[in-house]
């Protein structure tokens, strides 16, 4: 049997479709790399870059997908750096009443009828006998700070201002240094003497 030479031949063509480029700006806002884009596609990444380069469309998907994924690590490494506050929440199991019992399992019974118009009894008293008697009630709600990051800090400024935070700093010296040299001006013959001293 031949083996196709150019086994991406044509497989281009779905993925000029919408639904193909929704997809590959899909897992482009997913995180993955071209390789892997490339892997779920069943090419190599070599073709990949050869489709981007000759179909903008798919190279504008991948882009647009990307731009999204570090914007939320920006606003992420941002929120981090400067620190937040959130809610934290404690809810507990109750008891509900007889008559908020009644009327959950008469809307759960009410929607399975709809849904099963042919049921049996024994399957709308499961329904019914499914409802639990519990319910989640809020019990405690409180703020928390989250301090600022150093370490975001540090990373975000020194790639927004590397002129003011990067870690080699270019400082320029203007002027003439003088060094006391006390073998200053001395011949060969006089270091070899010294030396030799």
């Amino acid at each position: 049997m031949k083996k196709n030479k150019g086994g991406a031949r044509g497989k281009y063509v779905e993925w000029l479709t919408p639904e193909g480029l929704i997809r590959l700006e899909g897992w482009a806002r997913d995180g993955l790399t071209d390789e892997q884009i490339a892997q779920n596609i069943g090419i190599t990444a070599k073709t990949l870059y050869e489709w981007k380069n000759k179909y903008s469309e798919i190279s504008e998907a991948l882009k647009r997908g990307k731009e999204v994924v570090d914007l939320q690590v920006e606003n992420a490494l941002l929120k981090r750096a400067l620190g937040y506050e959130y809610s934290e929440r404690k809810y507990a199991q109750v008891e509900m009443s007889e008559e908020e019992h009644y009327a959950l399992q008469t809307v759960a019974v009410n929607r399975f009828k709809v849904e099963n118009p042919e049921a049996t009894i024994e399957e709308i008293r499961l329904v019914e006998m499914q409802v639990s008697k519990y319910k989640s009630m809020l019990v405690e709600e409180k703020t928390k700070d989250v301090a600022p990051d150093t370490t975001a800090q540090i990373f975000w400024l020194k790639n927004r201002r590397p002129d003011k935070w990067r870690d080699k700093q270019d400082v320029e010296h203007s002027g003439s240094m003088e060094i006391n040299n006390p073998v200053k001006g001395l011949t060969t013959e006089e270091l070899r003497k010294l030396i030799n001293k």
